[in-house]
Formats: C-alpha cells, structure tokens, sequence
C-alpha cells in the first residue's frame, strides 16, 4: 500500500516521501480500515515541525486527526461493527496514550472504540471532517462553557473553520455571538452565516465595540484560538468573572521568538476581577475521556451535521501523490477549502 511518511522532524514539504508499506493486520479489538478520505489540518503539518503537543517517533507516516473509510477487516473481539461498513476514524492521538497511525496511507488499523458508523447521506469529505473541527466547536460550547440560550459568546477567528461551526451551533442553541475577524472583508459574510455581532480588527477598537455590544453586564464566556495580544484583548473584554478558553494560538504559527508565544494577561484582571484563562486541547480531552463517552459526543456531532445544523464545507481532493500541492493550500493564507487527501477505489491493492 502507499503511505505518505515523513522521515525526520522538519518543513513537510522537505521531510515527506511517498512510500510502500505492507498492508497492518488488526489485532484484538481492532478493525482494518480502507481510507477512503483524509484532511491535512494545520496541527497535522505542526507536529511533523516538532511544534505540537506531542512528538510521534520518525519515521511517522502523516496525519494524526482523523479519516473516513470503511472496514476491511476485523481482529478477534472487535465487536459492533461489520465489514464494509463506512466509518469515521477519530485517529486523534490520546494524550497521555498510545500512539496512533498517520491516516495519510492507504490502510490502517484502529480500536473499534474509535470507530464512528457514518450514513451514506454524508460525503466522504464532511464524514472525514467531523472527529476534530465540528467536536472541538460542540465541546468549547457546551461542555467547557456551557454557554446557555441568550448568553452572549466572543470569539476571535471567527472566520475559521472552528469559528464557522461555532457561529452554527450557536445560531442553533440561542446563543448570541460576537465574532471577531481581522478583515473588513469577512464581515459581511460572518453575518451572513448567522453572527449576531462582527467586530473586525482592521478598523475598530475590539475592547470598546465589546462593550458597546454588550452593555453593562458585559461578556462572562469567550473562546480563543489566535493568542498573543488579540487574546489579551479578549480576556480585556471579560466581564469580571468571565472566563475564556484558549483551544489555538493562530498568531504564533510562524513565530519562532519564544517571547511571542505568550498570550499577555493583566494580572490585576485575574486578581481583583477574578477572570480565569484556561487552555482546551482535543488531544486531552481524548485521553481523560472514557471512549464510550467520546463517541456519544461524536454520535452528537453526526446528528447536528446529518440534520444540516452543522455544515462543514467540502474539501479540495488531492490524490496522495499530489500531496506538495495539497500541503501548499494548507498553508496558504485565507484558503478557506480544506485539503483532502483522497484514496480511488483500492479494494485491489489489499496486498499491498
């Protein structure tokens, strides 16, 4: 089978190489999967530079996240599931926990407690979508904030996919949102897709047209993902006793300077306004959280999609030996299409 393995710690683009690997044998508990579908997430190129939450031993064949495909074959014990079946693959390494197989190759093995059944109504590219964007919007709404039908929500990126999915399951729960983009652009399309309030950075001072918006009782929960100084803003624009939940820092993707991956918080807003900043890591939440209990959180993101509350955009396929191609959309700026690579009917390749 092929698999897209990178060699060393370094720029993707240098360190990966396309290879043939023979086909895994699934063991106790375990299915085989046939990769039909799997996307190139920033975090995914993140841990191939050594600038992740984990470092996986190299040679590693690339993508740590997620894939859809269906079962080729099952291991002793592994119950619930049949071959043939189509399925999400929450490859999202546990933190502490084993490692798991890249998903960028043909084949791999999984436990089948990280296997979601998917419906065919859902395209490969929003089934191989769903374990990391559209969980990660779901937690941060409703289990790290619980943020209630009326409450107002900041959040910054809102035009990222996160952001997106966001602004949907608001929409979708009563929540009001205040989203923050950096481009005046952006802003008639986030109110298009269901923000109540925009504040673009461009041109507006983010800490007053916070409070104009939200008045005198101000914003108690805020999510995160730029860090640096828009998510010492955000923290500003707490009410006292607000809280928000960093889940990336987007400002720091090319910063090399330790001393601009910092997110600079008032101390006086953490002791006299006892604001509190606190992180959210998808990984984590996999190795603190029973399988049985992510895959409800997972079957709960299947309803919200299969019912069209959420819509995750349809990706750009790029068959694996385009993957130079398919990583230079990943990193290009405002691409807005996620990359996906994407596997042709290899039920004959099985020998790999």
């Amino acid at each position: 089978m092929s698999a897209l393995v990178a060699g060393e710690v370094g720029e993707p683009a240098d360190v990966l190489r396309l290879e043939s690997r023979p086909v895994p044998t699934p063991t106790a508990g375990q299915a085989l999967i046939r990769v039909k579908a799997t996307p190139i997430h920033a975090s995914d190129l993140h841990v191939l530079r050594g600038r992740y939450g984990f470092s996986p031993e190299f040679p590693t064949v690339g993508g740590h996240m997620e894939c859809v495909g269906r079962v080729e074959a099952l291991g002793p014990d592994a119950e619930g599931l049949e071959i043939g079946q189509r399925v999400v693959v929450a490859a999202v390494p546990a933190v502490p926990g084993p490692p798991v197989s890249g998903t960028w190759q043909e084949y791999l093995v999984a436990d089948v407690r990280r296997l979601l059944p998917v419906p065919d109504g859902l395209s490969d590219s929003s089934a191989g979508q769903l374990a990391v964007n559209p969980l990660t919007a779901l937690l941060l709404v409703t289990r790290e904030l619980d943020v209630q039908p009326g409450e107002w929500l900041l959040q910054t990126a809102a035009g990222s996919t996160v952001g997106r999915l966001v602004i949907q399951l608001c929409r979708h729960l009563g929540v009001r949102t205040i989203n923050i983009v950096r481009r005046r652009a952006a802003v008639a399309e986030i109110r298009a897709l269901g923000g109540d309030e925009v504040v673009c950075t461009e041109d507006e001072d983010l800490l007053r047209r916070v409070a104009e918006i939200a008045g005198d009782d101000g914003v108690r929960k805020a999510v995160d993902c730029v860090a640096g100084p828009v998510g010492a803003q955000v923290s500003q624009a707490l009410a006292p006793g607000g809280q928000v939940v960093v889940y990336g820092a987007l400002s720091t993707h090319r910063q090399t300077d330790p001393a601009a991956l910092t997110i600079p918080v008032q101390a006086r807003s953490l002791i006299y306004e006892t604001k509190a900043v606190r992180g959210f890591w998808l990984n984590r939440w996999f190795g603190t959280t029973p399988p049985e209990e992510a895959l409800r959180a997972l079957s709960q993101v299947r309803s919200l999609a299969t019912d069209g509350v959420l819509t995750i955009p349809e990706g750009q396929p790029f068959p694996l030996e385009r993957f130079a191609e398919a990583i230079a959309l990943a990193e290009a700026p405002a691409h807005g299409t996620k990359p996906l690579l994407v596997f042709e009917d290899n039920h004959g390749s099985h020998a790999g």
